[in-house]
């Protein structure tokens, strides 16, 4: 009898244990064929935060803080971009757009670890990012408290202007040209990867809710937070660093001159979010992106980018 029982226990386990390596491969292969993310590609950037000047934008302090005082907001608010896009994941159906998600995960990450070692490299006692970051983690905090539908659509808004922003800056190269060589890494790999992915926050917003009204309700309300964020930490950058920013008079008139131009050349591509049947990868960024991937590769040497275009030349 116990001879018995030990036969049919053990019996039992080994069916247990084929039925999980069973569950193991067709959870493998379900993995492995899962279609992979076209157009967006996760890179890891290996650049140099301490090589950068301080006023590395133009020799313009006005322009240097106020993108020092963006990428001070981006560890918190990738992270948010990625839980917002997550809280809705299970309900997305469209196999290509799970993969569009992953991708859009992995470029998040890298963008976040790679402007917390920028700004961990720039922190000091007369360059302090340290409160303007703790107030924005509060607000991170309340945030993730609305409902996942008003996350989503903030995630959207925000989308749409870094990829309006991404896209400025790669159309003009003569403002490229006045940056250090590690500054151009980070802007640029960012600026890529931004349009790459532009679309996928938009895409899971309208297959999961497709409510336009609040979508373009959130984006007036990001709009106006967005602007006085970044003005109000701009401006404490800037007033931290005013014994060295201030003399400089010809950089601050040009940076100005610079950034209201921008402004006036980005409205008509800021205002299309709100156009009936609007979709992001409408704009058509597929030149240009590509002539700075080729630079990256080619004239700054950063190897996922050399990787990525000796893949092109020999497939």
């Amino acid at each position: 009898m116990c001879a018995w029982l030990y036969d049919a226990h053990t019996g039992f386990l080994n069916s247990k244990l084929e039925m999980f390596k069973m569950t193991a491969v067709t959870t493998q292969k379900s993995y492995q064929n899962r279609p992979k993310a076209i157009g967006i590609t996760v890179r890891k950037l290996q650049f140099n935060p301490k090589a950068i000047r301080r006023h590395y934008f133009a020799n313009s302090p006005v322009m240097s803080h106020l993108l020092t005082a963006l990428s001070s907001t981006f560890p918190i608010g990738e992270q948010f971009f990625v839980h917002s896009v997550r809280n809705v994941r299970n309900q997305v159906t469209d196999e290509k757009l799970q993969a569009q998600i992953a991708a859009f995960i992995g470029q998040e990450a890298m963008h976040s670890k790679a402007h917390a070692k920028f700004n961990d490299a720039w922190r000091s006692d007369d360059y302090n990012l340290d409160r303007f970051q703790a107030w924005l983690a509060r607000k991170d905090s309340y945030v993730k408290n609305l409902h996942p539908k008003i996350q989503l659509a903030i995630t959207c808004a925000f989308e749409h202007f870094t990829a309006l922003l991404g896209g400025y800056i790669l159309r003009h190269p003569e403002v490229l040209s006045t940056l250090d060589s590690d500054a151009v890494k980070l802007w640029v790999w960012h600026a890529i990867e931004e349009i790459e992915h532009r679309s996928v926050a938009f895409d899971v917003y309208q297959h999961v809710y497709g409510d336009d009204k609040i979508r373009r309700m959130i984006m007036r309300s990001v709009t106006t937070g967005f602007a006085s964020l970044t003005f109000y930490s701009a401006t404490k950058l800037f007033m931290q660093d005013r014994k060295k920013s201030l003399p400089k008079v010809g950089g601050n008139i040009f940076g100005t001159y610079l950034l209201a131009k921008m402004f006036i050349q980005l409205i008509p591509e800021y205002l299309s979010y709100y156009k009936q049947n609007f979709h992001p990868s409408e704009i058509d960024y597929t030149d240009i992106v590509q002539y700075w991937k080729q630079q990256l590769a080619d004239e700054y040497h950063v190897e996922s980018f050399q990787m990525e275009q000796t893949l092109i030349r020999y497939s």
